[in-house]
């Protein structure tokens, strides 16, 4: 039944990695966790005069390299000059060099938030009046392309690395000590060790090209390194390295010196790896929650412990889970996970899931703010998607428990039966010895008599023989016992249930790697009501800014489409259609249309196709409204040649 059973479990590991890559891939370069609320001169503005500045604002602060924010004039030459700095709280700037002339500029910025992850934008603003403009600044790359694949992925099994080495040593320290012996578990436990290792060494590598040019050329840039290192992630990272050093030590002692102990000398050596082992253990997780999510924001003092104790409780569930599935499928048989290691993992995994739930409900309070945030920002969306995985994940176990408690009942009994069958077994191979000893002696005896040299050939031969049958009855013993281990139903249901445990637990990681890797929903909505305040505000002025939502149904067909009509007042106005992603970058779309309708006075519909202008901007001058009113404003984007779609609000004009 192993062999059988085996390639499926591979098979199933296999098509799980494949799901957790696709997964992976299709969430795209990493979303803005520091929102662009605010500019100026503000996104698609027409100012009379130059400027000496622009500023940006953005919801929480970022880092600035000296190319984080370049104004371009219509030919593509850079207007900027010197550093950019900021000018207090949130608000960062770059001044412009004296006497531009009228045009269209554009404003592109690459920053890294507070938490560590990148974020680029760009958008127009003219002078005089709008003009062509040769730029095109296509969406922006900060954590995207191939660096940024790479860098997902060295998140991905960094996150696996951890609970794996975690999980996996506290399984076999709190759970089943016999497995320090058991070669499957040094090398799962060892494993995590090396992939964590081997990721962190990767992700400071890099690092510097993801936040930055995101060409895989410069990933081994050692000027970028050195950068690297003096962030706040760079630290994170060193810090990391280093207690792997000590959690190679951890692991040289559990699995190297633990077995050699008498029962005295383990307590207190197990009583030390715990203590030192958690300290590790701790220190790991503090490396994530000192320089991502936890660390910026509301509550900073009290999201990173909370966080820590988040990652251990995920550790200690599904890296335990992992090992339990190791054992029951690896564990020799001369050694096999018994009822009770299984029990005590159960209560383990019951502990790890309640500081899961309070520890999750803080972290959605502090990431969300709102019941809105579930479902209308993408973050929520995951989270709900992870909230759904966790419960499919407790209804498994409670399965799991069940086998549990029956493998319990019936362990007793096999015990005592394979015990008995032990003893049997020994006086059978005792008395065949005694008897090979005896037909052996006596065959010598009667070859010493005629010829001393054939007696110790022949006496050769028979005890190579003899320990050829000692291996083959061995290896057939072996083979029967695991046979009818594999035959007990509740250790297979237990495999079963457990497997699918492993299974739902590996697209659950995929899916908590994208949402570390999300902005907060939070953050999402602020930004949207910083842009709303910015849209009043403008209207106060006279001009009118409308967003709409739209969805052709297509590949990349979800967005959000800004119609700036300044002085939004009959005669002739001056139009400005921006279409942007859900994350707020520009980009391309075939075809955009405008059509203006008053429908009180039956005029309209009254078409405009503006000209594109750059990236996600399209532009219309002269655009004439006859009358005041309360007119319907309708754009029809096509994201290709077939999928198209029409969104329509209504504004007062004049």
């Amino acid at each position: 039944m192993t062999s059988t059973i085996a390639p499926r479990v591979r098979t199933l590991v296999l098509l799980l990695l494949a799901a957790t890559g696709l997964l992976l891939a299709g969430a795209g370069p990493v979303s803005a966790h520091a929102a662009l609320t605010g500019s100026d001169p503000r996104q698609g503005a027409v100012v009379d005069k130059a400027p000496q500045q622009v500023s940006l604002t953005f919801s929480e602060k970022v880092a600035l390299a000296d190319d984080s924010l370049r104004v371009l004039d219509p030919k593509g030459k850079r207007v900027d000059r010197g550093d950019p700095a900021g000018t207090g709280g949130t608000t960062y700037s770059v001044k412009l060099h004296s006497g531009l002339p009228d045009g269209t500029y554009t404003v592109t910025y690459q920053v890294v938030s507070e938490d560590s992850h990148p974020v680029a934008g760009a958008y127009t603003f003219s002078i005089g009046a709008p003009s062509k403009t040769s730029v095109s600044v296509d969406d922006q790359a900060a954590g995207g392309g191939v660096v940024g694949v790479l860098y997902g992925f060295g998140r991905y099994v960094s996150y696996a690395g951890f609970i794996v080495l975690v999980g996996g040593a506290a399984f076999v320290l709190g759970c089943w000590r016999g497995g320090t012996a058991v070669r499957s578990m040094q090398r799962l436990v060892v494993s995590g060790w090396l992939a964590l290792t081997a990721a962190t060494l990767g992700l400071l590598l890099v690092r510097g090209s993801y936040t930055g040019s995101g060409k895989v050329g410069d990933i081994f840039d050692l000027d970028l390194l050195g950068q690297v290192l003096q962030t706040k992630t760079g630290a994170a990272l060193v810090s990391r390295l280093l207690l792997l050093a000590a959690a190679a030590l951890f692991i040289a002692v559990l699995f190297g010196a633990y077995d050699k102990r008498d029962d005295e000398e383990k307590r207190d050596l197990t009583f030390g790896l715990a203590i030192g082992g958690s300290v590790v253990a701790a220190g790991l997780a503090a490396s994530w929650a000192m320089s991502e999510h936890a660390s910026t924001g509301l509550q900073a003092g009290l999201a990173m412990p909370v966080d820590v104790l988040h990652l251990l409780a995920v550790a200690g569930w599904l890296g335990g889970l992992t090992a339990l599935l190791v054992a029951l499928y690896r564990a020799p048989v001369e050694t096999p996970v018994d009822g009770a290691a299984v029990r005590r993992f159960s209560r383990l995994a019951f502990g790890s899931v309640l500081t899961l739930v309070v520890t999750g409900v803080y972290q959605s309070w502090r990431q969300l703010g709102s019941w809105s945030a579930f479902t209308g920002t993408r973050y929520g969306q995951l989270l709900l998607v992870k909230i759904g995985l966790v419960v499919l994940l407790v209804g498994i176990a409670w399965i799991s428990r069940r086998w549990t408690a029956r493998l319990a009942e019936s362990g007793a009994a096999v015990s005592a039966e394979a015990a008995e069958e032990g003893e049997n077994e020994a006086d059978a191979d005792a008395d065949a010895d005694v008897e090979k000893e005896r037909v052996t002696s006596g065959a010598v005896t009667s070859a010493a008599t005629t010829e001393s040299g054939a007696a110790d050939t022949g006496a050769g031969a028979g005890s190579e023989r003899a320990a050829q049958l000692a291996r083959q009855r061995a290896a057939v013993d072996t083979a029967r016992r695991k046979r009818e281990r594999d035959a007990d139903p509740n250790r297979f249901g237990l495999r079963r249930s457990v497997l699918a445990e492993a299974g739902v637990a590996v697209v659950l990681l995929a899916v908590t790697t994208m949402l570390t890797s999300t902005e907060p929903g939070r953050t999402e909505e602020q930004a949207a009501a910083a842009s709303s305040s910015a849209t009043t505000e403008a209207n106060a002025a006279g001009a009118l800014t409308l967003d709409m939502s739209f969805d052709t149904g297509g590949e990349d067909g979800k967005g959000v489409v800004r119609i700036d009509l300044d002085p939004a007042r009959s005669g002739a106005n001056e139009m400005h259609v921006y279409v942007l992603r859900p994350n707020g970058r520009a980009f391309d779309i075939p075809e955009v249309k405008v059509a203006f309708t008053l429908e009180a006075q039956d005029i309209g519909p009254l078409p405009v196709v503006p000209d594109h202008i750059s990236t996600g901007h399209w532009s219309a001058s002269g655009v004439q409204i006859p009358m005041a009113g309360d007119w319907k404003i309708a754009v029809t984007v096509r994201t290709s040649d077939i999928d198209q779609a029409t969104v329509s609000k209504n504004a007062q004009i004049g």
